[in-house]
């Protein structure tokens, strides 16, 4: 039987006449302990350092090229098949792309969607950054989940493994490394209308609105568009604001965002923070949970291969219930560093880490409850944190 009987006509002429993908940018990728995988390169060329982590999500990709907490790393997709759906305007979660690299098993040239406007090939491009296909991600992934996450390389360049595995070990890695600096906004601006306001920030609060001040530590949007859609002025100010002047914005309460590196690596911060706890209510997401455990005495380590993903089931203590959430940290609040100041209000069920905090005018937790990818369950800290700050106020008249 003829191969247009088979497929039907029409998927055979496509078939045909679809351009094969290039297999001809060889592209190498090199571990610190000496691994090396092999591919190609589907997007950008040149070099390329960073941790390497997985993302385990099987969706949303562009969120999590868009993520500035992702700055300083490589970041290896489990699922197999990326790029599918292309690159749209709506899901954005920074103005650009902050990982050092992106890899997956097979990278989808032709995608097709309703709301697409380019592909990832092209969006990686127009930033500078390099994506490769053909790595045996199954692999990669168990390997980093055996032995931890580790600095990398990706290289187009070379095929010197001797000579890029010497660049690798003389890469800082993120341990001890500000990177905040690096993603957050340089002056403070309004959110208004789902993005960044070209309107003055008034010297007051206008409005029955509460106002809201974040700390830009690499905050993704979607913070930002749950904070005003729960019916908040929003107020974003750089990582190196201090807490006096968060403060003389007159907020009726705080955020800590999330964010990119080392958080023992941001004193300036964790000064800031001191300053802003018990003067008005602060919610800390990710590193800004991280922030507050600090800020109150207490240390974060580094964790074997991190969170990185939107499956990890975290149980509620105050009401026994399990949620699924999106996660994307390398480090943890201590529990023990911080018995005493701080209740434990969320815990991991994968490996019992501390997810979540809860002390005198202040919550935190440590996933990502605005979720852009992963599911939506937690996603109602934002209107209790708005309910919290609206007691606060009554308490204060």
């Amino acid at each position: 039987m003829a191969p247009a009987e088979v497929l039907g006509d029409a998927v055979y002429q496509l078939m045909i006449h679809m351009p094969l993908i290039r297999k001809d940018r060889k592209a190498f990728l090199v571990l610190e302990d000496g691994s090396v995988f092999e591919g190609f390169a589907f997007a950008g060329a040149g070099e390329t350092l960073g941790e390497v982590v997985f993302n385990t999500g099987m969706t949303g990709y562009q969120e999590v090229i868009t993520d500035p907490s992702y700055k300083g790393q490589i970041v290896a997709m489990t699922y197999p098949l990326v790029g599918n759906y292309g690159i749209n305007d709506e899901d954005m979660e920074s103005a650009g792309i902050h990982l050092e690299g992106f890899i997956v098993k097979e990278y989808q040239p032709h995608p097709s969607n309703w709301r697409m406007k380019k592909s990832l090939k092209s969006f990686l491009e127009e930033r500078g950054k390099i994506g490769i296909e053909g790595i045996d991600t199954r692999a990669l992934t168990r390997h980093l989940r055996l032995s931890g996450s580790m600095k990398g390389m990706i290289s187009t360049r070379s095929a010197d493994i001797h000579e890029l595995l010497e660049m690798v070990r003389a890469y800082p890695g993120l341990v001890g490394r500000d990177l905040v600096r690096e993603v957050s906004c340089r002056k403070p601006y309004l959110w208004e209308k789902g993005e960044p306001s070209p309107n003055p920030i008034p010297a007051q609060k206008t409005g029955k609105k509460p106002r809201v001040v974040v700390l830009d530590c690499g905050v993704k949007y979607n913070i930002l568009r749950l904070l005003e859609n729960n019916g908040c002025e929003v107020v974003v100010v750089p990582s190196f604001a201090t807490g006096d002047e968060i403060l003389a914005y007159q907020p009726e309460g705080v955020l800590l965002s999330n964010g990119p590196g080392d958080p023992a690596a941001l004193p300036y911060i964790v000064d800031a923070a001191r300053t802003i706890l018990g003067r008005t209510p602060v919610f800390g997401i990710c590193l800004g949970h991280q922030i507050i455990g600090q800020a109150i005495g207490g240390y974060t380590e580094k964790l074997k291969f991190g969170h990185h993903g939107i499956n990890q089931p975290v149980k509620n203590l105050e009401n026994g219930r399990v949620e699924i959430t999106s996660q994307n940290h390398g480090f943890v609040v201590v529990p023990e560093s911080v018995a005493g100041r701080a209740d434990t209000s969320y815990t991991n069920l994968n490996d019992a880490t501390s997810e979540g905090m809860k002390l005198s005018g202040t919550m935190s937790v440590q996933y990502h409850p605005e979720a852009a990818p992963g599911p939506r369950d937690t996603e109602y800290l934002f209107s209790q944190f708005i309910e919290f700050i609206k007691k606060e106020k009554v308490k204060a008249q």
